[in-house]
């Protein structure tokens, strides 16, 4: 695996919005993205608004910035890595950068309505 150029990067602003992309690559990422799990909380990293950017090249360079849903998360190193093997693996995806970032900070607001219901939070 490369290391991907630095390219200039959205601006996270929070919860990345499916369907903005315009890329073929983005639902099957997103998919694999949801199968990446918190582990101290029974939800995918997709719905508890810890993906703030999918960026997508067309050679198939995937940039993820994603947040945590605290700094002190202890798997904070670990998270990055499983994002990057989960997404690495879709077809049509050559490189994977992953990056945290913690602006704006993560709020229970970030979470899907579907997190929010599996986590009884209404």
């Amino acid at each position: 695996m490369t290391a991907i150029g630095k390219i200039e990067r959205p601006v996270a602003t929070g919860p990345f919005e499916e369907g903005t992309t315009g890329s073929p690559l983005e639902e099957p990422i997103v998919a694999a993205l949801r199968e990446v799990y918190d582990p101290e909380i029974p939800v995918n990293i997709f719905d508890l608004g810890l993906i703030y950017v999918v960026d997508i090249s067309e050679n198939g360079d995937v940039f993820v910035g994603m947040t945590l849903t605290a700094p002190g998360c202890p798997v904070a190193g670990e998270i990055p890595i499983w994002v990057r093997d989960a997404v690495l693996p879709v077809e049509g995806v050559k490189n994977v950068e992953v990056e945290i970032l913690w602006d704006p900070p993560w709020t229970p607001e970030n979470m899907s309505e579907a997190a929010k219901l599996d986590l009884g939070m209404f």
